[in-house]
């Protein structure tokens, strides 16, 4: 490697890095302003609220990472064109595709270090995350996300609860319907349920049981029971909680255990999986996009490159929120949805760097 690709490479990271550490914090201040009075409240313990703070920091990195990737080159890289370096280099002789290996280099880099946080650090950071604010953030807008849920749990069984708590896992206006043929074979309502971690069984209160029958329905009541269902506590919880939480090997088994059961969300958690390689390959994408914008020695300078910069990033995440909606809630496949921002910016980028060529 060359001297000039070393001091690219350096910048590149360098950069970046920085760039990190100067906004990580200040996303942890804000955060802190919003919830200290909870904390407070609620007598979080410091030791628990340090562990959150570096789940923060894991999930807020990767959340904004293609961002902070691509505000940090243009950066550096209009820092170059400002002080004429990169005149220089490409009146040496090197072709403006020999400029651009050490971009490359560094995009592999940061690509590589997103995948495998993606794959193991983040789920982790993710669980810690949103437990702490379940269990410790009372009256947080997180909780609401658990109200009305409805899952098929396989072909012929469907559950619903009408509000679940995540840390005590406990539902309220449960019920359970078993079909057969299309026909409804009986159907259980309980005021709650509960789920006992030790006998893995969930106990019901006030239980009700209707067995559909040729002439005269069945009814069972019971103050309270205990029973065995195919589902889990997980399916009770936020559809994208629960596939954030998952390593890549656990949330693909998972994908597939729902898909047999027949789940009509599976498209959130497909979504979820492909963005775990779809958001490696867009800092190669935004760091073409950033080189070719910022490259050229504009009048008005590095504000002008910057500024160009921000509005190519936040489309950037508007595409990718948009398509991952679409996904969720309509027909198109998340595949596509997910690779529809890359596919986009990526023929942009080949686009600005013709010009920057020139």
């Amino acid at each position: 490697m060359k001297i000039i690709d070393k001091y690219i490479l350096k910048r590149y990271l360098g950069t970046f890095s920085v760039m990190l550490l100067m906004f990580i914090p200040i996303g942890i201040v804000i955060d802190v302003s919003e919830k200290v009075n909870k904390m407070i409240a609620n007598k979080v313990a410091m030791s628990d609220i340090l562990v959150y703070y570096v789940d923060f920091t894991i999930y807020f990195a990767n959340l904004l990472f293609p961002i902070f990737l691509f505000l940090s080159v243009i950066w550096f890289t209009s820092k170059l064109a400002n002080n004429t370096e990169v005149i220089a280099i490409l009146s040496s002789g090197i072709s403006f595709n020999r400029f651009l290996r050490p971009f490359f280099v560094g995009a592999a880099i940061v690509s590589l270090f997103a995948l495998m946080m993606g794959f193991f650090l983040v789920p982790a950071a993710s669980k810690g995350f949103n437990d702490f604010r379940y269990k410790n953030l009372k009256g947080n807008n997180q909780t609401r996300e658990t109200s009305d849920i409805f899952r098929q749990i396989n072909t012929d069984e469907y559950i619903y609860v009408s509000n679940y708590n995540y840390m005590s896992q406990t539902g309220f206006n449960f019920a359970f319907e078993k079909f057969k043929d299309n026909k409804l074979v009986y159907k259980i309502n309980s005021n709650r349920i509960k789920y006992d971690e030790k006998t893995k069984k969930y106990i019901l209160y006030n239980y009700v049981k209707r067995t559909i029958g040729t002439a005269n329905d069945i009814i069972e009541s019971l103050d309270k029971t205990s029973m065995t269902f195919d589902f889990e506590p997980d399916d009770l919880t936020p559809v994208v909680y629960v596939a954030e939480t998952m390593s890549i090997g656990e949330l693909y088994k998972f994908i597939d255990k729902e898909r047999e059961k027949g789940n009509a969300n599976i498209s959130t958690y497909l979504v979820v999986f492909y963005k775990k390689f779809s958001l490696p390959i867009s800092a190669f994408i935004l760091t073409l996009i950033a080189v070719a914008v910022s490259s050229m020695k504009r009048r008005g300078g590095m504000g002008v490159n910057l500024a160009i910069g921000i509005v190519i990033a936040f489309t950037f995440i508007f595409f990718d929120k948009v398509f991952g909606t679409m996904a969720e809630k309509s027909a198109l496949h998340p595949f596509v949805a997910v690779w529809i921002p890359n596919f986009v910016f990526g023929i942009l980028a080949i686009y600005l760097l013709r010009n920057a060529k020139r």
